[in-house]
């Protein structure tokens, strides 16, 4: 057995990033507590397994988080797929939390290349944080940033962060689904984008612009993505039931039940969105995922979220929450009309000055699905 420390995230990412050092080279396997509300509050255990090297809390947007347990080897395998993917080691600019498995990669991976992360500051994620962070960065090396698609939004818009993007290795998009307008724009700008797929149980993003890296391994099975390979992690700490239904051993592979659609036609994957997330309107099952893809592009809408809410007559109907201000919202659910049928269009559209977010960067789906239960048509 091997000890288990726990390191607040508020110690700072150089606290974390030698406690990781330590776990990864066989110190004590590490377990960083994000301090927020919501967090899981029962004990950890004093000891894990001997292989075990990291202990990550889930982000998940909605229930109860959960802590996954990533074996050392599987933790070292994804910063060296990530590594080859990108085109070799990177210094990298830290702009996620460090309690989440994005921001321990990101220090993974700077451990792996031999790097100084540079952190973003502590004040707040800003165009002009980021820019200044990107300044600190060592001329002799190559560079590369991990963000949300919020974060890449936000410095799109800024002439500075733009510039400095441009002179990056690359910049891995992930967290949840990336809008192809957003991405269209950072490549437009002559940006290398990459979109990330995985999640804290395959060690952060195995699967690239569609393609596993490293030694990952797709499949879809009765329509669900399974992951499998070096990166799966053992399961749900204290929790074999769910390890259980969750994860699974098949042919010498390692797999992860994603509970995501997708197709997979052997050579590149495309998600299409939660297997939960289908709705049944009307006797008409809807992905909600499907609809927020149409929204995303049209103007004004290119932040979409799409919640379901309770209705009378059809049992559920969509409603999309958009930040700003309205640019032709009626054309937008149109729109989807158009490409989804008539049952798909949004009942309304709901706007905010800001979506709400978890720490993590992804929209705060419980907390919008509440706010669109509460606003009537009209509202």
């Amino acid at each position: 057995m091997r000890p288990l420390v726990q390191v607040p995230a508020a110690a700072g990412h150089s606290a974390v990033l030698e406690a990781l050092r330590a776990a990864l080279a066989g110190g004590p396997a590490l377990f960083v507590a994000s301090g927020e509300p919501g967090a899981d509050p029962s004990p950890l255990p004093a000891t894990v397994a001997q292989h075990v090297g990291l202990v990550v809390e889930t982000s998940g947007t909605t229930g109860r988080p959960k802590r996954v347990v990533l074996p050392t080897d599987a933790v070292l395998a994804s910063a060296a797929a990530s590594e080859s993917a990108l085109g070799g080691p990177a210094q990298w600019v830290l702009a996620l939390p460090v309690h989440y498995i994005a921001g321990l990669n990101v220090l993974a991976r700077s451990l792996s290349a031999g790097t100084r992360p540079v952190a973003v500051g502590a004040g707040g994620f800003t165009a002009e944080a980021f820019t200044a962070a990107a300044s600190a960065l060592d001329s002799d090396t190559s560079h590369a940033v991990a963000l949300v698609p919020a974060q890449l939004a936000t410095l799109l818009g800024d002439a500075s962060a733009r510039a400095a993007l441009r002179g990056f290795q690359a910049v891995l998009v992930g967290g949840q689904a990336t809008p192809a307008p957003l991405v269209d724009r950072a490549r437009e700008a002559g940006i290398r984008v990459v979109r990330s797929y995985g999640s804290s149980e395959t060690s952060g993003g195995c699967v690239y612009d569609g393609v596993p890296i490293g030694g990952a391994h797709v499949r879809v099975v009765d329509g669900e993505v399974q992951l499998g390979g070096t990166t799966i992690a053992d399961g749900y700490l204290g929790d074999p039931e769910l390890t259980a239904a969750r994860f699974l051993d098949d042919g010498g592979i390692r797999w992860f039940r994603t509970a995501d659609a997708g197709d997979w036609d052997g050579a590149r994957l495309r998600v299409s969105g939660r297997r939960d997330d289908v709705i049944v309107s009307g006797g008409v099952k809807i992905a909600l995922a499907a609809i927020e893809e149409v929204l995303q592009a049209q103007p004004g809408c290119a932040d979409a979220v799409v919640v379901a809410v309770p209705d009378a007559r059809w049992g559920e109907r969509p409603v999309a929450i958009c930040s700003g201000d309205a640019v032709d919202d009626a054309a937008a659910i149109a729109a989807v009309g158009v490409a989804l049928g008539s049952v798909a269009r949004p009942e309304r559209i709901v706007r905010l000055a800001a979506l709400p977010t978890l720490a993590s960067g992804k929209p705060d789906r419980g907390a919008l699905g509440a706010l669109a239960a509460n606003s009537p048509p009209g509202g």
